[in-house]
């Protein structure tokens, strides 16, 4: 049942009207990270019901030069913890916390994690700097935000995988780098000069996951939007560098 009513608690709420003059305010593009998202009764089980990278869980793998990791958007394959969790951040509830936050309103959920879902990456796994694909193909709508939830417990920043956002200039004055925390979640808006990604490959031990589920949320799409999809872009290079993350926090 916690997690049928996770996001009721009247904390999120709070925390979307607290929080959303950062959001909106935030370089190199409006975002925001939040620690200790979940409750605990809640966020302790998430990683022990995760999808199982060694097993059938609709697992799509992504390598090319610009990515290599897997991703599951196919939730009869899902425990039914984690097919909760899922739903959850689908329901009214949390979409009236993303709309507070971001004041961008009518937000769609995506119910075919088309590119979403559960994601793992590896040893060497990486992910270039990118901007997102911004039309969904079967909803017909606009993508507008990404929530990103860290479920790997006991995580070190030495292992890398960090995510960094970068403004529309390569290696430009307000480059960002998060550590994959657990229990951090990060959402940021969907746009032609968000660019981010996992740049550096992973160095943290052989066997291990990077865990994060991410969540992708649309609008109806008008006129202008409808005439200019595309797929992902990616940077023909990516070089960045990262305003360490006091110093930012310090700027605002």
């Amino acid at each position: 049942m916690s997690l049928v009513s996770l996001f009721d608690d009247p904390h999120y709420a709070a925390l979307a009207k607290r929080t959303s003059p950062e959001f909106r305010a935030a370089k190199p593009f409006p975002h925001i990270m939040l620690d200790n998202f979940l409750p605990g009764e809640v966020v302790w089980r998430l990683p022990m019901m995760y999808p199982d990278p060694n097993r059938d869980a609709g697992w799509t793998t992504h390598a090319n030069p610009n990515v290599k990791r897997m991703f599951s958007g196919n939730e009869v394959l899902w425990s039914p913890v984690f097919r909760l969790f899922a739903q959850a951040t689908a329901s009214r509830q949390f979409l009236l916390f993303l709309e507070t936050l971001s004041d961008i309103k009518g937000l769609i959920p995506d119910p075919y994690y088309i590119g979403g879902g559960a994601m793992v990456a590896g040893r060497g796994d990486f992910l270039n700097m990118h901007c997102d694909f911004n039309w969904h193909y079967k909803l017909h709508c606009h993508r507008r935000l990404n929530a990103l939830f860290y479920l790997t417990p006991d995580w070190k920043e030495e292992w890398g995988g960090n995510l960094i956002l970068q403004g529309n200039e390569a290696g430009g004055p307000y480059s960002i780098a998060y550590a994959p925390l657990f229990n951090r979640v990060i959402i940021f808006e969907v746009s032609d000069t968000a660019w981010h990604g996992q740049p550096e490959p992973m160095t943290w031990p052989e066997g291990a996951w990077r865990r994060v589920f991410s969540a992708f949320y649309y609008t109806a799409a008008t006129d202008q939007q409808i005439n200019d999809p595309h797929l992902t872009k990616y940077r023909d290079e990516t070089p960045y560098t990262v305003k360490p993350l006091k110093e930012y926090q310090g700027a605002m």
